[in-house]
This record gives C-alpha cells, structure tokens and sequence, in this order.
C-alpha cells in the first residue's frame, strides 16, 4: 500500500529525507541504520537525540515530567530534526500524537510507515524494560491499545507503508529502496551534493560532498559572520585551489588571508604551527575570524589545533582536498602535529564549523595519493560494515579509475560510517577507537622510515595487513579471510607488507602509540571480516611471528 501527496512530494524529495514511524518494537532504528548506510544518508534516532540533550534516559523523563513533558521535549527535538537534510530519521513511537509533528514530517521529507502486527510487535518487546508505556499491569494489551490509537495516524502522515513481517531485514530494505526509487518517490541523484551530519548536540555539522563545490559561496557564507577569513594551504595545493577559493569569497565580500606552508608530513610540526601563530598574530586575526584548511590530512590537523589553541579557540572550516582527508582526517574533530617521538601526540579534539568535500579536487590528486586514500576507505568495511567491503571489492577498479559517481559513494559512506561512531564516541574513549585498524602498526613504520617516506595510507595499508594475520592467530579470522583482505589491497596498489625492521624496533615505536594505556599496547583487530575488535590481550609471541612474517 502506498499512499502520495502530490502537491508537496517535489519539495519533500528535495532535502533527500527519510522520516520513519511506526510502533515501537516496528525496526525502526535497525531499519534507520541500514537504510542510511546504503543511502549514503545520514541516520539519526530521535530518542537517542532526546538522551543527549537531556542526559538522562527517557524512561527518568517519563518518570519525572510524564508522558505530556516527554511529548514536550520530543516537539522540539522534531523540529529542530527536520531542518537537516539527507537524514534517515527514526521517530519516537508517539510522535504522531502531535498534530506539529505529522504536519512537520509530511512537509520535510519522505515519510514511511513500518508496520507490524501486534503479536510481533509483542514479541519484540516483551523483555525490553526500557519502554515506560509498557511498565503495567497487563503489558501486553496496553500495546494493543496503542496500535489501535496510532495506526491511523501512522497511515495518515506516511507517504509508504512497508510490512515488516517475518521477513529478513535485507530482504525488506531491498522492497523499502525500491518503493522509494519509484517515479513518485524518487531520491535525489548521487550525483547532486549529498549532506551528511554529525551529531555532537551543540557542537553539532554538516558534511557536504559533491562535486565543485569549492565555487559554491553559500556553503560558507554562512560561517563567515564578520567578512573575515584565513585560509591555511600548502605549496601543492595553492597553485590548483587557492585562486579559485579566494575569488569566491572575495565575490561576497570576504577579506582573504592566505598561509602557505610547505608540503609533507615531515612539516607536520612546531615549527609549521609557529608559523601560522605568527600569521595569525600579525594581521591581529580575531576570535571571530575563522580559519579555512584548504589541503590534506597535514593542512587539516594542523590547521585545526591552531585554531583550537589560538585565542582559545577560534572557528574552523575543512576542505579537505584529498581523499584520505575527505573520508578520514577532516571528519571527528582530531587536531594535532607530530613529534620526533609519535606522531599526532601533540594535539585536541576540536570540531570544524562544516566539512565542504569537493570530489572534483581528487581529479589532481597523484595516483599515488589516491590508493593512500583508498587505505583510509577499506578500512571502514573490515571494521563495521560489511556490505561496503563487498562494495569495494567489486568496484575498487572505478575508484582508480576516478570515476566520479563511485569515489562520491565511497566517500559518503566513509563519512557515514565515520560521522555514526563520532556521534557516540567523541573523545576516543571506546568504539571510535576502532577506526584506528593498522594505524598502531602503520605509526611505528611512519616514525621508522621517517615522517614522509611512506604516506600515511601506505603504511596504514601494511597495518592493517598486520592487524589482519595477528588476527588470523588469535584465531578470528580464516586463511581465506586474510587472503580476501590481501587481494583487495593489492587490487588498489597498496603495500601488504612492511618494511623490513627489527622486530624490538617495531615493538618499541609502538609502546610510543597514544593507545597505550597501563603500559599495554591496545590493538584494533578483526573478529571477523566487517567486526573489529579493541583488545590488549595479545600474547607477545604471536605479536613477534606477525611482526617477523608481515616485514618486507
């Protein structure tokens, strides 16, 4: 059954969202997550937004302010929701209860109705005791009571209705993709700029991908309030970018600063940093003059924790120009500059305002660069996300090969991906940890051969081999398995293996690692292929025979 509202469905497929509703126990936010990453959208829960502005859990809002409170609080968070585009929304079961919420839903996006019946919704949830609305006498018919409150409702604001049934959730994800490919339901093309955000309450940004987007002032205007800005770049980048980027903001009125440091990661440093400081200090730049990184993961880190630290703190905006940076670097907010004894020990988590990822600029990018970037991209499939490792494996051909509407999809799901563990863990204190698979590794060959010697990807590429065979004795993953992470590498040119140290040299570059807690080295391994690992308990003898059978 799907029901259209032709007068507004233009408008709605417009800002790309997906709004989902129906009860709870319906498969809402696993649906939500799923949809998103094969969407390249952006996945939100609103009642996990609702825990972040409160923080507390809703069943202590329920209890405190009751259900009228809650709906209160549920109101605004919708609203402010939908002012974000290219969001896969999951709603609270309720939120059709309001007359604001439907009108504000049907107005802004696609609104799809997960339907199930309520014997399966009762065996979904029966053993949840975080549902307030649940906690009676006669559990299961105050469930009833409310689907027979709210179906209408729900079929009244949806634009779809999909059954969910018994069956399987790829199974309906692939009906769901389809319904919303149709004529009258259409998605925006993967060819337009896609947006995606990154949920950290007030620290909160966009990420925009698309295709000259560099030319496009109004994704920066609006963090220019006061016609002033810096931008940061290097010697490569200048002479491609530099131009372009300030004619567009000086059309509108924007005085441009420029600081062109040298190019590498051997420039990743004090010194680098003294520089822009002196700039900075110079043209007397304000707290309110945001500075532009305009580069890659070198410009961008650095850039970042300059403007963290100067004045305590002054707004930033990412361009990242490579695609390692577009799909790693620029994203989550980590700062810093190397030093002789670790790279990036020196630094500060500190967000961009907005992240503005021109895919047009990787057209200059060294092959060489481009395979270092795509380290960076298989990365997120072996840690978390299955269906885009065999992505990857069938498409890693188009990604060397530039083609465009291949790299923008790698990159929006590499920011998916990346945006999603940011916005649980900010701060590195548990699963973003993961993102860093073969950089314990790759740090210590970096440092080795010397800042420079090998990019950054390269020598996380022959980490994450590394990471993959210690794995293989721990007993996680297969032969096969190891063979498959090989293969795509060597598909995209990378190194499998690293160079040729002593083993104490390699053990002793990674106790320097910023992983290391209580003196023990934390690993980033692989469970299995798409499920990575945190783990310090690896047995020094299987880390050596790694060390001693992955050295070129």
């Amino acid at each position: 059954m799907t029901n259209i509202n032709t007068n507004t469905q233009q408008d709605k497929r417009a800002s790309g969202n997906i709004f989902l509703v129906g009860m709870m126990g319906a498969g809402k936010t696993t649906v939500g997550k799923m949809l998103a990453r094969q969407l390249g959208k952006t996945f939100i829960d609103s009642d996990e937004e609702i825990q972040k502005r409160t923080g507390v859990k809703i069943a202590h809002i329920f209890d405190v302010e009751g259900e009228e409170g809650f709906r209160q609080r549920e109101s605004a968070v919708i609203q402010d929701l939908i002012k974000l585009d290219n969001i896969v929304l999951a709603t609270g079961g309720g939120v059709v209860l309001k007359p604001e919420n439907r009108d504000a839903l049907k107005r802004n996006g696609i609104v799809v109705y997960l339907k199930s019946g309520v014997n399966d919704l009762w065996q979904r949830t029966r053993n949840d005791h975080n549902r307030p609305l649940l906690q009676t006498a006669n559990p299961r018919a105050k469930l009833q009571e409310l689907f027979e409150q709210r179906d209408s409702l729900y079929a009244d604001v949806a634009d779809s209705i999909v059954h969910t049934g018994k069956q399987s959730v790829q199974i309906l994800i692939a009906r769901l993709i389809k319904k919303l490919n149709s004529p009258e339901q259409s998605l925006p093309s993967s060819h337009n700029m896609q947006t995606l955000n990154v949920g950290l309450a007030e620290r909160s940004y966009q990420i925009h991908i698309g295709q000259n987007l560099i030319s496009q002032p109004e994704l920066l205007l609006k963090h220019i309030p006061h016609k002033r800005v810096t931008i940061v770049t290097n010697t490569t980048v200048a002479p491609l970018y530099l131009e372009k980027l300030t004619n567009t903001l000086a059309g509108n009125g924007i005085q441009v600063q420029a600081i062109v440091l040298p190019d590498g990661e051997q420039y990743k440093n004090s010194a680098s940093l003294n520089t822009v400081f002196d700039a900075l200090l110079s043209n007397r730049c304000e707290r309110t003059t945001p500075l532009i990184a305009l580069g890659g993961g070198v410009i961008g880190d650095l850039t970042g924790f300059a403007a963290a630290t100067y004045l305590r703190g002054v707004p930033f905006i990412q361009i990242p120009t490579t695609l390692l940076a577009q799909v790693d670097s620029s994203v989550g907010g980590k700062t810093g500059i190397n030093h002789p004894l670790g790279k990036n020990m020196i630094g500060a988590f500190y967000q961009p305002q907005v992240v503005i990822a021109d895919v047009a600029t990787l057209n200059t990018l060294s092959d060489k660069e481009l395979r270092a970037g795509i380290a960076e991209v298989i990365k997120y499939g072996l840690i978390r996300d299955l269906p885009f490792l065999e992505w990857l494996e069938l498409n890693i051909e188009k990604l060397l090969q530039r083609d465009a509407q291949a790299l923008q999809y790698a990159i929006v799901r590499s920011c998916q991906n990346k945006a999603e563990v940011v916005g649980v863990d900010e701060r590195e204190s548990g699963e973003r940890a993961l993102l860093n698979l073969g950089h314990t590794f790759g740090h210590a060959i970096e440092n080795a051969m010397g800042y420079g010697v090998w990019l950054h990807g390269e020598a996380v590429a022959a980490g994450t081999i590394m990471a993959a065979d210690l794995s293989r004795r721990l007993g996680w993953l297969t032969e096969q398995d190891v063979a498959r992470t090989k293969k795509l590498f060597q598909a995209a040119g990378l190194p499998i293996s690293g160079p040729q140290l002593d083993t104490e040299k390699y053990l002793q570059l990674m106790g320097l690692d910023k992983k290391v807690a209580d003196g023990k080295i934390r690993f980033i391994l692989l469970k299995g292929l798409g499920q990575g690992i945190i783990t310090d308990e690896v047995p020094a003898e299987l880390l050596k025979q790694t060390l001693e059978s992955c050295s070129a």
